[in-house]
């Protein structure tokens, strides 16, 4: 396992092999299980959410653990089977989104220069604010007249779901024999199953198409949003209204996907850009991942419509969910505002500030002269801000909006706080590996940002 953020060494051809040494998630093994792990993971959970009210499945007194796997199995087979309409359902959306991808209005930008194309930066097209409120007037035009009802994501949540599952696997397998036919490999280990499931091809595109890029937004986080607005028309189909509940997860995941379809361009010189390969890993957690696991809170109402306003105790429910609602507000204007402080800061630095009107606009977005501190190599730490309370406050922010999509389900059932906990975790890890990389990057100056901002997720508090 990996013990922290390393950058490979390189001899010999700098593209094409690794000499590292170094392993992610414990080499071969640990990436063959996630592979078979995944998927049966995210059967196991729809099926709890789906055929057990929302309870672990487990085997029955006088059922034997072979026959509850047969029993399973039977299920994923009767109620998941990939359909020739689940097929056109998900590969419509994505070749509808990737056509949108490359011709719906954008800003451009260039990623990060890239060592081993001699320091060549690509351009990217971003499109997905467009891509995504075209995509939504498309889907009401759809669902308003007859031609696709929207809840038939949910109807049909079982086999679209083994869609996705198998065209991970698809597109996985293709991008991997491509980049090998077309001598596109880089950083290759030799190690079969480690390379398919981290990647061989780092920039994989077909002309304006950049598929990480493509990938990262419109696939996980647009099909996230429309299983919630799939369960609202759902409920309001059967029963004349959308509890509040539902409303609260339309809205938190309708605020987050516009957030990262408005912040686009933010992600050409991110980690998972720059240097993530195209593998299983990213291909499969955004085609099926992602937007069918994350989704529980959701799919627990979508299964419990009739009782999605219940609570054990009534008179909580409006002033919690009035709670909820003010906090997850003020939540989500500390998060964009941040993001934004940070990444205009680095515009503005770079000399390619060019300010977007993209909704929403919000008060604290851009800072003026900013406190930063100077390495020693030149490079700029910003200590102004939301960044001169706490080092890591988005990520206090993404861990509320994980936390708030599972309070709202309540908790009767642990499948809808799968992501709460999943995403906790992995935040935790990725802090820390943050903090190694600064730390070995900034050196002093790092250090010195430790002691004027002493506190890492809260104020005052941690």
């Amino acid at each position: 396992m990996s013990t922290g953020p390393q950058v490979c060494s390189f001899s010999g051809d700098l593209r094409r092999v690794d000499h590292s040494g170094h392993f992610e998630f414990c080499g071969s093994w640990g990436t063959g299980a996630m592979m078979v792990g995944f998927p049966l993971l995210m059967y196991y959970m729809w099926i709890g959410a789906t055929f057990y009210k929302g309870h672990f499945p487990a085997p029955t007194s006088t059922q034997s653990f072979a026959s509850f796997c047969r029993h399973l199995a039977n299920l994923v087979y009767e109620h998941a089977f990939p359909t020739l309409r689940a097929w056109k359902i998900y590969w419509s959306f994505f070749l509808v989104e990737s056509a949108f991808y490359c011709f719906l209005p954008g800003v451009q930008g260039f990623g990060k220069p890239l060592d081993h194309e001699g320091g060549k930066q690509l351009k990217y097209h971003c499109s997905a604010v467009w891509s995504f409120y075209i995509t939504i007037l498309l889907t009401a035009g759809l669902h308003c007249t007859g031609l696709f009802k929207l809840y038939t994501i949910i109807d049909e949540f079982g086999p679209i779901l083994s869609v996705a599952i198998l065209s991970g696997f698809l597109v996985a397998i293709v991008a991997y024999i491509s980049a090998r036919s077309r001598d596109a490999q880089h950083r290759m280990t030799g190690y079969f199953v480690y390379d398919f499931f981290m990647g061989s091809e780092l920039n994989p595109r077909i002309g304006p198409l950049d598929f990480k890029m493509f990938f990262m937004v419109r696939i996980p986080w647009f099909i996230l949003f429309a299983i919630s607005c799939a369960t609202a028309a759902k409920q309001y189909e059967f029963y004349g209204h959308v509890s509040a509940e539902v409303v609260f997860l339309v809205g938190a995941h309708f605020f987050y996907t516009n957030a990262c379809a408005k912040g686009e361009e933010c992600i050409m010189t991110t980690w998972d850009i720059y240097y993530e390969k195209w593998g299983f890993m990213l291909i499969f957690w955004n085609l099926a991942g992602v937007p069918f696991s994350y989704c529980h809170c959701t799919l627990y109402f979508a299964n419990h419509l009739d009782t999605s306003s219940d609570w054990s105790i009534p008179a909580m429910r409006t002033p919690a969910l009035i709670i909820l609602f003010t906090s997850y507000l003020f939540v989500y204007w500390i998060w964009d505002t941040t993001g934004s402080q940070k990444n205009r800061f680095r515009a503005r630095e770079r000399g390619k500030f060019v300010p977007r009107k993209t909704f929403p606009q919000l008060p604290w977005q851009t800072l003026q002269n900013p406190r930063i501190i100077t390495t020693k190599n030149g490079d700029t730490i910003l200590v102004d801000g939301w960044y001169g309370y706490t080092r890591k406050i988005h990520y206090t922010c993404d861990v509320y909006f994980a936390l708030s999509w599972g309070v709202v389900t309540g908790f009767d059932s642990p499948f809808p706080w799968f992501y709460p906990v999943f995403f906790t975790v992995m935040i935790l890890h990725r802090a820390r590996r943050d903090i190694q990389r600064c730390r070995a990057k900034y050196g002093e100056s790092w250090t010195e940002y430790e002691k004027l901002v002493p506190y890492l997720f809260m104020p005052y508090v941690i």
